[in-house]
């Protein structure tokens, strides 16, 4: 009886989740809610988490996150202590990646990185930018010209909450940042809705978050093919975390009170007008 009993150990010890191979993903060490962030306990939360969490349910392996500085993510990819990261773009860190053959998946989740500003001073020209928050790390598109002529000067801070400081106290005139994040942030951790605004006059950039990886393009395809398959799971995620809330209309950036508000006074507006003649 004992061979029996062997056996039987040995098959439970087997089973698909003990068989299946574990890669682990490199993420950000930051907030950024609603796309992702570390809990108290260094745990990785947010839309990143449950989609990839999705993938790897979905395609049978496993995946383990390890949270690093932001600048330490393409060295320890390059280095194999990442097998995966996220989020990526092929446009992004040039220079680093120069003679590197990194494989992208599609898009996972589009953003937009703009100006944020005091609500009056929205719709203003560009010209009016004086002083410009940033966090460190982050490059201003589109206002490289006027950086270099002196015309916006930059005010770097350490992380998002002193950047948005800044621009609250006026010690800038906007804030650079993802437009929704730094709405999730107003809105539900500072509870200050509404005290920056989007200005969409001003110059901003619409991007896409990808994986990607050095050394498995084969768990990349695997990983697209989750995305076409099981893309209704994943815009469901998406409207649950908001986050590509009103990327694609004019309610970018406004907290959803107003948008639900504009878009009740619409509807009353379409139900009151009156009919077209069919002549």
């Amino acid at each position: 009886m004992k061979p029996v009993r062997l056996c039987l150990f040995s098959t439970l010890l087997l089973t698909p989740a003990a068989l299946a191979q574990t890669y682990v993903v490199g993420v950000e060490e930051l907030p950024f809610a609603p796309h992702y962030s570390l809990d108290g306990e260094g745990q990785y939360r947010g839309f990143a988490r449950e989609v990839l969490d999705a993938f790897a349910a979905d395609s049978g392996v496993g995946l383990s996150y390890k949270a690093l500085p932001v600048d330490q993510l393409l060295p320890a990819l390059q280095r194999g202590e990442i097998d995966l990261k996220y989020p990526d773009s092929p446009h992004w860190a040039g220079a680093q990646k120069a003679g590197m053959t990194l494989h992208y998946s599609q898009a996972v989740v589009d953003y937009v990185d703009g100006v944020l500003v005091a609500p009056q001073r929205k719709g203003q020209a560009v010209e009016r930018l004086g002083r410009l928050a940033m966090v460190q790390g982050w490059t201003p598109r589109g206002y490289e010209q006027a950086i270099d002529s002196g015309q916006i000067q930059l005010s770097y801070s350490d992380d998002l909450r002193q950047m948005i400081r800044q621009a609250l106290k006026q010690d800038t005139d906007g804030a650079y940042f993802n437009v929704v994040v730094a709405t999730h942030y107003l809105d539900n951790i500072r509870a200050r809705p509404g005290a920056l605004v989007f200005d969409p006059k001003l110059p901003h950039t619409r991007g896409s978050f990808h994986l990607s990886s050095l050394r498995h393009p084969q768990l990349i395809a695997r990983f697209d093919r989750f995305l076409v398959e099981r893309s209704a799971q994943v815009a469901a995620l998406k409207a649950s975390h908001r986050v590509e809330a009103n990327l694609d209309s004019d309610y970018l950036g406004l907290e959803q009170w107003k948008v639900d508000y504009f878009e009740r006074q619409k509807a009353k507006a379409g139900a009151q007008a009156p009919a077209s003649s069919t002549r």
